[in-house]
């Protein structure tokens, strides 16, 4: 055991004290700004439908943005459109949308001296732009935006709405860089939520393997070797400390970050470390402003909920992990759900923690697995991301496992970690179920195979909970929630349906999902939107489902190229309904990513 890192700890945490918008020269006229719980279910709604389209076929279709022109709602037809608020690139206030800054809070350039701006055209250090989040404090409105490269960063601009018409549009000026410098930096950020206190809830996605970084790297340098393409992830955050890889270390990333808006509408960011360490791609808080679900994106992961303490409150609480029972292994299964406690933590006493520099072999003692999966005595075998590992927690280190090892930890606990590109979540408040994204159903969701053909790699040594087939096009499953807000089912409700491949590229059939990444329920309604995240569709769409018939319809389509990432539902802004969503990377202009808006309704 590492006692000087233990000590380094006690010292840290005892330090860490456990502790209207006026008019402007757009022309537009403006409206003070009401807060408002966007997760409220919507009173009154009868029925919501979108317009929709047939699948892109033309050049002119498949390169530009495709849209929803009217939506009727209760039997009144509306017209709608999409408009683009803010592009990586853009520049304002003296700043640069996107542009990657260090543990100074100045510009990273790349070698040839160009601004790391956190584009598509990146090669390896991420996509871009993925979700912005609209928040109404201050009788303000501001929009709050991460961007999932390796070095993360993250800004916000306030946003004008025309009093008639409910068009947006940026307010001059307002362009702001929010800082993380004193949280470590940030690290690919990917998918959000706007909670019903108004804050940006954000994510920390592909967390580097401690184990792998302490076993390969370079003392001297800090860098390190091969770890089947972490390296690349691990060693770029070198850059935000001036390029000095020592004074990294693999657990100051894989957390949930949040943004607040002070009184004076300064952004107010910070990590919630006692929510657990893994590849969050969303943190989802339920109706009772304490339990939060958080997914968990990558290969043979798991699915966490916390509990906080406090309501609106997410420094201190406990993390579960899912265990499942699959009760049919029709299309992509059906599952009892049950929850293994992990225990309390602070975000206080975790950051303090991670502010001592440890490494995995503090906190575990490994052996090599026989050919068979299984164990030497006093061992436990695990099958997680890492794959196949004998692991023994040394004394006294259940609370730091539990959050810098999370999905490790949960899989020595008997939590299942199976589960093959989680992705996102939301919730429907009115009929009590919780809807939950699975990219791809592969791997360890498979038994004993991969795509189909018999491979150990994904099973061998783990629980095997999931059996089902493969179906690389995805999932939606439905899960039920009992009193406690906690899921007790989940079933498969919605899947795509793989084809041989077209004379365009098309993989999964057109009329169907294909890869479902980000889920956004329209409160108070049967609409769930779905969007994708693929390459087996030409251009990536966000469909609105009607739960209640199964119907699928076209409501956003990207151009070639780009994901659709982070759609999220506001259906009273000030009176007026919107729904967020971000192209990501498209192949043109530079790959830049934007951020817009599909709307204004009146519900």
């Amino acid at each position: 055991m590492n006692k000087s890192w233990i000590s380094l700890a006690v010292a840290a945490l005892l330090v860490a004290g456990f502790s209207g918008c006026d008019d402007d020269d757009n022309g537009i006229n403006t409206v003070e700004m009401t807060a408002t719980n966007p997760n409220t279910p919507l009173t009154d709604i009868t029925s919501v439908v979108f317009e929709g389209f047939d699948t892109p076929s033309t050049d002119i279709e498949q390169q530009n943005l495709q849209s929803s022109k009217k939506v009727t709602v209760n039997g009144i037809e509306q017209a709608i459109d999409f408009t683009t608020l803010m592009a990586t690139g853009n520049t304002d206030n003296g700043e640069v949308f996107g542009l990657v800054k260090d543990f100074e809070d100045k510009a990273i350039k790349f070698e040839d001296g160009s601004n790391y701006i956190c584009n598509g055209t990146n090669d390896g250090v991420g996509s871009g732009l993925d979700y912005s989040s609209i928040l109404q404090t201050n009788g303000t409105l501001y929009m709050v935006n991460q961007f999932e490269c390796q070095i993360g960063a993250m800004y916000m601009f306030e946003l004008d709405q025309d009093a008639e018409t409910g068009a947006l549009a940026p307010k001059a000026d307002t362009l702001q860089f929010i800082s993380q410098k004193d949280e470590f930096g940030g690290f690919v950020h990917c998918a959000g939520q706007t909670t019903p206190w108004n804050s940006h809830l954000g994510s920390e996605e592909y967390e580097t393997d401690a184990r792998l970084v302490e076993e390969n790297v370079d003392p001297e340098t800090g860098l390190v070797g091969d770890l089947g393409g972490d390296e690349v992830y691990y060693n770029e955050t070198a850059k935000f400390f001036g390029g000095d890889a020592t004074k990294l270390n693999p657990y100051y990333y894989g957390w949930t970050p949040e943004v607040q808006i002070d009184e004076n509408g300064a952004p107010v960011y910070m990590k919630h470390y006692s929510m657990g360490r893994f590849s969050h791609e969303l943190s989802y808080v339920m109706p009772d402003d304490k339990t939060v679900y958080a997914t968990d994106d990558g290969t043979n992961v798991g699915l966490f909920a916390y509990v906080a303490d406090t309501a609106k409150e997410l420094s201190a609480g406990t993390l579960y992990a899912a265990k499942l029972e699959q009760t049919d292994a029709t299309g992509a299964g059906s599952f009892d759900v049950s929850w293994i406690d992990l225990g309390h933590a602070t975000d206080a006493e975790i950051r303090a923690l991670v502010a001592a520099k440890p490494v995995f072999s503090d906190m575990f003692e490994t052996v090599d697995p026989a050919e068979d999966g299984t164990c030497a005595e006093g061992f436990t075998s695990i099958n997680a991301t890492p794959g196949l590992e004998c692991v023994k927690l040394l004394e006294g280190m259940e609370l730091a496992a539990s959050r810098l090892e999370t999905r490790r930890y949960a899989a020595l606990m008997g939590a299942t970690t199976e589960l093959r590109k989680e992705e996102g979540i939301t919730y429907d408040e009115v009929n009590k179920k919780l809807y939950l994204a699975m990219s791809a159903v592969e791997h360890g969701m498979e038994d004993h195979a991969k795509s189909g053909e018999a491979n150990d790699k994904y099973d061998i040594g783990g629980s095997n909970d999931i059996n089902v087939g493969h179906n690389y096009c995805g999932a939606v499953y439905q899960l039920n929630v009992d009193d406690s807000l906690l899921a007790t089912d989940m079933m498969s409700i919605v899947e795509g349906q793989p084809i041989d491949e077209d004379a365009d590229g098309n993989k999964c059939h057109l009329d169907k999902i294909s890869n479902p990444d980000n889920l956004t329920m329209l409160p108070g309604t049967d609409i769930l939107m779905i969007g994708e995240d693929t390459s087996k569709h030409i251009n990536n769409i966000v469909w609105a489902y009607d739960i209640g018939e199964g119907s699928l319809t076209r409501v956003v389509s990207t151009p070639i190229g780009a994901e659709t990432t982070s759609p999220f539902w506001y259906p009273d802004v000030n009176g007026w309904g919107y729904m967020t969503a971000v192209t990501q990377h498209p192949d043109f202009d530079e790959q830049r990513s934007s951020i817009g808006v599909l709307g204004p309704i009146k519900f």
